[in-house]
Parts: structure tokens; sequence; C-alpha cells
């Protein structure tokens, strides 16, 4: 048998698609590759182009949102790693951005630093020991 498939794309669902697109754009230093309605209608997506051919899209959905915001503890996704080897470049980044986060967090399976975009969705830097 093969190895597993890595992941082609995240995809993440933003109540404000301007907002998160802009502070996304910022957070990635590039601006989106696609930014198009999807063919059925059903959502806007705009995507980005990450290192290693990797993709990820910001979601706006036509038939409206819950109305609440992201929280980790409810069923779903926990948080999205980003894999890096200089996380002091990153802290450097995200105090550069005025983006807050939680600093440099070392375990023995490896460090990172956690923080959160607009809808509170949780992020991470990380950087495998």
């Amino acid at each position: 048998m093969s190895s597993f498939p890595g992941l082609a794309h995240i995809a993440i669902t933003v109540s404000d698609l301007p907002t998160s697109t802009a502070w996304y754009s910022a957070l990635f230093d590039s601006a989106p590759v696609l930014d198009e309605d999807e063919e059925s209608g059903a959502f806007h997506h705009t995507v980005f182009a990450l290192d290693g051919g990797m993709l990820f899209g910001l979601h706006a959905h036509t038939g409206g949102s819950s109305g609440s915001t992201f929280d980790e503890r409810q069923v779903g996704l926990d948080h999205v790693a980003f894999q890096c080897s200089d996380l002091v470049v990153w802290r450097d980044r995200l105090d550069a951005l005025g983006i807050e986060h939680g600093g440099i967090k070392t375990a023995h399976y490896g460090s990172g630093i956690s923080f959160r975009d607009p809808d509170n969705i949780a992020l991470e830097f990380f950087a495998p020991a």
C-alpha cells in the first residue's frame, strides 16, 4: 500500500471575507491566487498558495452564518498549524503586524506560537523537535 497522501488544502469559513482576506494577505505577505464564487453558488472562496503546494482557502457561504465565533472546544477543527523552523522570525512578524500571540512555548515534541485570526480561529506556527 502506498503512503497516505498529504493535505492539499485547508478551507475555513469566515464571517467577513474582506476583513479576513486583508488579515491573511498581511500574515502570508501575499495576495490570493483565486477569488471567485464557487460554481454551484453556495459559497465564495478566496485562496492563498503557500509553500510546498499547500492551498489555504477562506469561504463565505451564501446562506449566511450561524453568528457564532470559533471555539476549539466544540467538535470539529481545533487549530491549524503552519510548520516552520525559526519561531523567533514568526514571533517578530506577528509583533510587527500587531497580532496578539502566546509567545514561544516548548514541549518535548516541538515548539509553537499560538495566535488567532479575526474570527477567533486558533492558528499556530510550529517547529517540530
